[in-house]
């Protein structure tokens, strides 16, 4: 099952480019690629890594605070943006990519490691909360998926969504619909970023939407928020987020291999980085990776 979203291309290469949230245009910043002054703590290497992400706000910031980390010790790394993560499982197990950050386990993507898990690493695990939601504003007065059908008008009988391809689509749309009785709200779908933008002007005019959401996600420090309850777990129960990699790669980048099985991100670390990623440095996420490692430690975050 994948979680929220075919190949859109890589962007950004070595020193020369930085990741853009959605809808962002690619920023270049010759020069200023990593934080100045920042002591990673990584041994010293050389070769080129391929990291692969989706563009999910946890998998973007922890793509480009690695970016930084290896390339400030000696790596040449390339970051390879995708848009559906079935290529990219694809795209590791044949090798033609590194590592992907954001594997999320053990239900999310249960279905890629059943067809890929043996022809991965696993190199470890830094986050051990994340869940899918549905979530409305904590001024609208339902509290349960079971009162969703019940207040169907409120919300104009529909569930904003994000991707259609995307796994939290998949349980929401086959597991929770179905689980309460939601006949009368059509899940809609689009993407991520139009959910946002949705779930933002709704807010701001104090009005009702119930939209599908995940956490860790800066969404929650920014408004207001609450989960609607889910009695029968249709969501499934809190996940973490895996560091998995091609088989061959711990052979071939031993010390990096070591440092990614050690990394580690608290709930409020990872708030506090998409905080300043996406708030503070309004989506420019190289200058707000830079910024947030100047205040706290890069070797808090490996052991």
């Amino acid at each position: 099952m994948e979680r929220r979203s075919i190949m859109k291309g890589a962007f950004a290469t070595g020193a020369t480019a930085s990741l853009a949230l959605a809808g962002c245009s690619v920023e270049e910043e010759p020069g200023d690629a990593t934080a100045e002054g920042v002591d990673f703590g990584l041994p010293e290497g050389e070769g080129e890594i391929v990291i692969a992400y989706i563009n999910w706000d946890e998998a973007v910031v922890a793509t480009e605070l690695w970016r930084q980390a290896l390339e400030a010790s000696g790596y040449t790394v390339t970051t390879q943006e995708f848009t559906e993560v079935g290529p990219l499982f694809e795209g590791l197990s044949s090798g033609d990519l590194d590592v992907f950050l954001d594997g999320w386990l053990p239900i999310t993507h249960q279905t890629y490691m059943e067809t890929y898990g043996d022809q991965l690493e696993q190199l470890g695990t830094w986050n051990e909360n994340a869940a899918l939601t549905v979530a409305v504003p904590s001024y609208v007065d339902v509290n349960s998926l079971t009162e969703l059908n019940a207040n169907a008008d409120l919300f104009g009988g529909r569930i904003v969504g994000i991707e259609a391809s995307a796994g939290l689509t998949e349980a929401v749309q086959e597991g929770a619909i179905p689980t309460y009785g939601i006949t009368d709200l059509t899940l809609e779908t689009s993407s991520t970023t139009a959910m946002l933008t949705e779930l933002d002007s709704a807010i701001a005019a104090e009005e009702p939407i119930v939209v599908t959401l995940w956490q860790p996600h800066w969404a929650y420090a920014k408004y207001d928020l609450k989960n609607l309850e889910d009695p029968e777990t249709t969501l499934g129960e809190a996940e973490t987020i895996n560091v998995l990699a091609r088989t061959g790669f711990t052979e071939e980048f031993g010390d990096v291999a070591d440092a990614l099985g050690t990394f580690a991100m608290s709930d409020d670390q990872l708030a506090s980085l998409e905080n300043a990623v996406f708030s503070e440095h309004e989506g420019d996420v190289q200058a707000g990776v830079t910024a947030w490692l100047k205040d706290n430690p890069f070797s808090d975050l490996v052991a």
